[in-house]
This record gives structure tokens, sequence and C-alpha cells, in this order.
């Protein structure tokens, strides 16, 4: 590793500290609460916002990849931090245009927050793993490691962020604001860091569809690219829903803290896992820990307690958001090496359509509903876990073999 790239990995990380509170902003109760009064909607229809985030990833997937290879991950930086600072700045003139379109304004900056999103992965992840280039899978897992910091943080910040808006509506517009100018500050930062130079912008890279065109999918293939989906959607739907259910069913007045929970989760099961990994077969985790998650969601569901809310919060920020996407991707990779690119852009394809379509379908239901929802898509995720955990041994023998 060349130290003169250090600062500049700082920068690439500091954007994912900041996508921490944009990505899970929209999952904080009092934040819907706010941002429905001023739209005159119900809490739960702000799903429908965060599910934008995921209409537009799939927008942007396809070819934000091939862009950042060709023309170089500082360009796709920039392009993310620049569309996620109009997502975050958005929200903000979203509130103050009210019931006069505020909805709609905030749903199409939604869109573009998903295509920054994109464009950030697909330029930072493949940046700091040449930066450390000899430890590339620590270097992504720093990425993790940021978000879980800010959202293990974010309950804090936001009793320092509310303020009050002219027409006495509760506001969050200085904590939109704030972080859409972070975002300025890091694009122009990152204009002029230096980065290392890669093969990879120099080589002609096969675009997706291209790929798409001479792949064969096996039934096993098909499995992981549905797990992407399924395990995405248990800790979207709890991030994003469980608070409502906190409030509304248990009677928790402010559950923000359960943010904390989830992410001190999330962060544990980082340095956990990876140790645990060295030890267990990393397809035996695709199983575990989504049958972790469908146990702890029933007894949320059936016992309706602050205290198991709690709990909740921490096991599914670990089993459900602890890497268990990432996890996939890697089995994914080992797998099927000869469409190891095209089946990870699927997997995280099926990831941005759940995002879409289930937080989409949430946005119209009662927290009970969403809660019952997610053990039945994570209940679908074990049965995927436990096919290909019983297949595992025949694609190893066939990867080995191509």
């Amino acid at each position: 590793m060349n130290k003169k790239y250090l600062p500049s990995a700082l920068i690439l990380y500091l954007n994912y500290f900041i996508h921490g509170v944009g990505c899970s902003v929209l999952g904080q109760a009092v934040i819907k609460d706010a941002l429905a009064a001023s739209w005159g909607v119900e809490a739960m229809a702000i799903t429908a916002i965060s599910a934008a985030l995921g209409l537009g990833r799939l927008i942007a997937l396809p070819f934000a990849g091939p862009l950042s290879d060709k023309l170089g991950r500082r360009i796709s930086c920039v392009i993310g931090g620049a569309s996620y600072a109009i997502y975050l700045i958005g929200l903000a003139l979203a509130f103050n245009a009210g019931a006069n379109g505020g909805y709609q304004i905030a749903y199409i900056c939604a869109i573009l927050g998903g295509i920054a999103n994109s464009f950030l992965d697909t330029g930072i992840y493949p940046a700091v793993a040449e930066v450390f280039y000899s430890a590339p899978s620590v270097a992504t897992m720093g990425i993790k490691f940021f978000i879980a910091i800010s959202q293990m943080l974010l309950p804090f910040v936001l009793g320092v962020a509310v303020t009050t808006s002219a027409a006495g509506l509760v506001s969050y517009n200085p904590l939109f604001i704030g972080c859409g100018i972070c975002y300025i500050v890091l694009v122009v930062l990152i204009l002029f860091a230096p980065l290392p130079d890669t093969d990879a912008r120099k080589e002609k890279k096969e675009g997706l569809l291209e790929s798409l065109k001479k792949t064969h999918f096996s039934i096993e293939s098909i499995a992981m690219i549905l797990i992407g989906f399924t395990c995405t959607g248990t800790f979207q739907l709890w991030l994003n829903c469980a608070q409502n259910f906190a409030k509304e069913v248990v009677g928790w007045a402010d559950p923000s803290i359960m943010q904390t929970y989830y992410s001190t989760g999330t962060l544990l099961a980082l340095i956990v896992t990876a140790f645990l990994t060295r030890k267990i077969k990393d397809v035996r985790f695709i199983l575990i820990y989504p049958a972790i998650c469908l146990v702890t969601m029933i007894l949320v569901l059936v016992s309706r307690t602050q205290g198991l809310c709690i709990a909740g919060a921490f096991v599914i920020g670990w089993a459900g958001a602890g890497g268990l996407l990432q996890i996939a991707t890697s089995v994914c990779n080992m797998l099927f090496p000869k469409i190891k690119g095209t089946v990870t852009a699927l997997v995280m394809i099926a990831s941005s359509l759940c995002n879409y379509t289930i937080l989409t379908a949430a946005s119209k239901m009662t927290p009970s509903g969403v809660m019952t929802m997610n053990i039945v898509l994570t209940a679908i995720g074990v049965a995927l876990g436990v096919f290909v955990n019983m297949r595992y041994s025949k694609m190893l023998a066939l990867a080995s073999a191509e």
C-alpha cells in the first residue's frame, strides 16, 4: 500500500459514513412522523420513499459498473456524491413544499439517491480494494464499519438536529441539509485526491447484457440470486418498519434507540463473523443467520414487548445486516467462477428489486402486517439456504472442475 493514498481512503470511507444516515434516516419513526405531518400522509406511506432508493439502484446498476471501469473510480464517486447531495437537500426542500407536491419531490429525489448509491458502490468498493490491495476483503469490510458507526450514532444526532418550522411543524431539515453539504465537500475533495491507477480502465469490459447472453443458469445459481432478494428483505423491512411496529403495536412512544442496538449488532457481527468464517464455511451462514432472524421476528410479533423489540433490533442487526448479503455474494463467487461478475451483479439487482417492491408493498400495510410479511420472506430465505447447503458439496466440486 502506498501511504499517499491513505487520505484518499479516508475520504472514500467518509462517503459511506454519511450514506449510513442517508439510507436509514427514512426508517426512523420520528422522521416519518415529521414528514407525514408536512405532506398530509400516513407515516407508513413514507416507506414508499425508501422503496424509491431501490428503484434508483435498479436504474443505475447495469451501467454504473462498466462506467467505473472505463472512465475510472473518480468520475463514479463524483456522480454518486453529487447525486446523494441532491437527494438529501431535496428532502429538506420537499418538507418545505408540504402538501403542495412535497411527497412527489421526495420520491424523485429518492430515486436520485438510489442512483447515487449504485455509483458510490461501483466507484468506492473497487477503489478501496485498490488502495489496500494486499487486504481487499478488509478494505471493503471497512465500508460496512463506517455505515454501522453512523447508524449507531443517528438516534443521538436526531435529538440535536430537530427544530420547528415556521408553520410550527417538527422538522429535521438541519440534518438533511448538513449531510447534503458534507457530500458536496467530499465531492470537491475527491476531485483532487490521488487514486491508484488500475488496469481495469484500460481493458475492454463486457457489459451485463452481453455477459447474460453467454450465461447458463442452473437451479443453484437461481437460488443464490433469490437469496440476495430474501436476505435484503429481512433487514430492509426491519430497518424501515420495526420502529413503527414498536410505536403503534407495542406502545413505545419513542423507539428510535432501536437504531443504536441494530447498528451495534451489525458492528459486532462484522468483527465476530470475520473470525468465524475462518473455521465455519461461508455457506453455513446463509442458513444459520436467516434462521436466527426468523425465530427472532416470530418472538417479537408474538410477545409485543419493548424488551424484545430492543433484543430483536440487536439480533437482526447482527444476523440480518451484519454482512449476510456480502457472504451470499462471496459464496456466489466461489461456486460460479465462470460467471462470477454476472451472478454478483444479478444478486445485487435482486437486492435492489427487493428494496423497491417489498418496501412499496410495506408502505400500504399495517406494522403488524409488515412484520408478518418479513417472517414469510425470511422463511423462504431459510428454505433456499437449506437447498444451497444440501447442494454445496456437488456445486463446489463442479466449480473446482471448471
